[in-house]
């Protein structure tokens, strides 16, 4: 599929940047400028199959803003409300100037704990059946181990070492292969099983310590207190994916780190052997 690539819709994590009501440098900056400097929650776009992964709060204005008109299906990753929150999202398939009626029903791919998790937070899964009475959206609950194919694209969510949430893998018919992981590296490490990859797009961690100077940024334990992989930890397993390219998306306002500040980042951690790049809003990933 020559158009075969990834969107990353949102970079951001469970706290946006801008954060609502904040003045600090990073979110003035991304106010006045908008993307790469702002950064919306997390969620990714497969092109050409047309697979959206994730709806955060803001993905209405994601998906108009990368001019994306159609989408044959959606996965989950995890009921947390960063990434679920914009399901509200799927009332786009009503014929508003037909009487409300349904024109399509998106299918909803659920991964069987994502599912269980969904019937048991925040009234999520009652959200989704309104939506799915009237005729919006098909959820559909997948075994651990199974596969879904689209327009010759067959994606593979599998659990992370936090099993409620999932990972995915994206091939192609073509052979391009891909990693997906929108949160919760904690304890995780890439098996060998997961094969080379044209790249893979993994949470950045939690910045326990100032990435120029050394100097702790959070209270000693914090990260290991809430469950969160640090940059730290993350740049040690780096090495074990079989890939030239990994894209660190999920980047916390609270770390207080602009676009700017991030290049130069991206920079230094690349001189020393890492294959890194901070993503960014809108950024378009091929497969090679």
């Amino acid at each position: 599929m020559k158009d075969l690539e990834v969107e990353i819709l949102g970079s951001g994590g469970a706290v946006a940047t801008p954060l609502a009501l904040c003045s600090c440098a990073v979110c003035v900056e991304a106010l006045e400028k908008g993307p790469p400097f702002s950064r919306c929650g997390p969620s990714y776009f497969i092109h050409g199959p047309n697979i959206l992964i994730d709806t955060p709060e803001e993905i209405r204005l994601q998906l108009t803003r990368s001019h994306i008109t159609e989408i044959n299906a959606c996965f989950y990753s995890h009921w947390h409300p960063d990434h679920v929150a914009g399901r509200r999202v799927w009332e786009c398939n009503y014929d508003y100037r037909g009487g409300l009626k349904a024109k399509r029903a998106t299918p909803l791919y659920l991964p069987e704990r994502v599912a269980a998790d969904f019937k048991k937070w925040m009234g999520i899964w009652d959200n989704i059946q309104f939506l799915e009475s009237r005729g919006l959206v098909k959820p559909i609950i997948m075994r651990d181990g199974e596969s879904v194919t689209i327009s010759d694209v067959t994606i593979t969510p599998f659990p992370l070492a936090e099993s409620y949430v999932y990972a995915f893998l994206i091939e192609s018919k073509s052979g391009g292969r891909a990693l997906i992981a929108p949160d919760e590296l904690y304890g995780w490490r890439p098996p060998a099983s997961l094969g080379k990859l044209d790249f893979a797009i993994i949470p950045t961690g939690l910045m326990e310590f100032n990435p120029f100077t050394g100097e702790r940024v959070l209270p000693e334990g914090f990260p290991a207190q809430i469950r969160e992989m640090t940059f730290n930890q993350l740049l040690e397993i780096i090495p074990e994916f079989d890939t030239k390219r990994v894209f660190l998306s999920h980047i916390e306002e609270p770390d207080g780190l602009s676009y700017t500040t991030l290049c130069e980042l991206e920079k230094i951690i690349q001189q020393r052997g890492y294959p890194i790049h901070f993503a960014y809003d809108m950024l378009r990933i091929r497969f090679k």
